[in-house]
């Protein structure tokens, strides 16, 4: 990936970018741009959309920052590996974090399943999708994840498709070298999909159910017992090295 600009602020707008195009900016974002970094008509910022790259724009307006006008693409748009991240969901800030930790390690998909211990019974999706914009704006990141809606276990495991990979994140697996028995699954095609559960842990039927999938890694994340907001970060870490992008192919 081209070096991204850390330095220069940078704003998700959900509007076609091209070249003298002019996106309107809404309150919040005129505050955050004018109120918030203090920057008034002219100054330089950094816009992407998820769809069209990466554009060098400059703010417009009198009195606060009112619309954007588009001036030159700086990076084009990329692509996400088709990887999933299935977790059952946890409570308000533990969420957050690790919806914007699934997005900077590379997640295309975020997928909460319930489970008969999952913690939080209520899922703000639309909380989610703003966590992914955040990380997405600070980390430049140019293309978004997608939020699925809840759904429970047995149904996601019902029509996810065969050829996928399920990377099944059990303590009560044996523990041996995460990295190694990555490797040994690699996926031909067809994605990954990285399954977290609820800190309580799967139920007996819950784990039965996972095991009869057809393509599973049933993977231990090591000697100790992780919450499950480490544990994401944890098992698409290994995934990414072992699988996914970080060598330089997709996975």
């Amino acid at each position: 990936m081209p070096s991204h600009d850390f330095r220069g602020p940078r704003l998700f707008v959900d509007a076609p970018l091209a070249q003298d195009a002019r996106v309107a900016l809404d309150r919040d974002q005129g505050n955050y741009l004018g109120n918030v970094l203090r920057l008034a008509a002219g100054a330089p910022i950094l816009a992407f959309n998820g769809r069209d790259g990466e554009w060098q724009a400059a703010i417009e307006g009198r009195k606060r920052p009112d619309s954007l006008v588009i001036l030159q693409q700086i990076r084009p748009q990329d692509g996400l590996a088709d990887l999933a991240y299935v977790f059952a969901p946890l409570k308000h800030a533990r969420l957050d974090y690790m919806v914007q930790k699934a997005v900077e390690m590379g997640a295309a998909t975020l997928q909460p399943v319930l489970t008969r211990f999952t913690q939080a019974s209520r899922v703000n999706t639309e909380r989610m999708r703003a966590n992914v914009v955040e990380a997405a704006e600070q980390c430049g990141i140019l293309s978004l994840a997608t939020v699925s809606e809840p759904l429970p276990l047995e149904r996601f495991l019902g029509q996810r498709a065969a050829g996928r990979l399920l990377v099944f994140c059990d303590e009560a697996a044996e523990v041996e070298n995460p990295v190694l028995a990555l490797q040994n699954a690699r996926a031909e095609g067809g994605g990954i999909d990285v399954l977290i559960g609820p800190e309580g842990g799967f139920a007996e039927e819950e784990r039965a159910l996972l095991l009869r999938q057809p393509r599973i890694l049933r993977l231990a994340l090591g000697p100790r017992i992780l919450r499950a907001d480490t544990a994401a970060v944890a098992a698409l870490a290994l995934v990414q090295a072992a699988l996914g992008d970080w060598g330089g192919a997709a996975a």
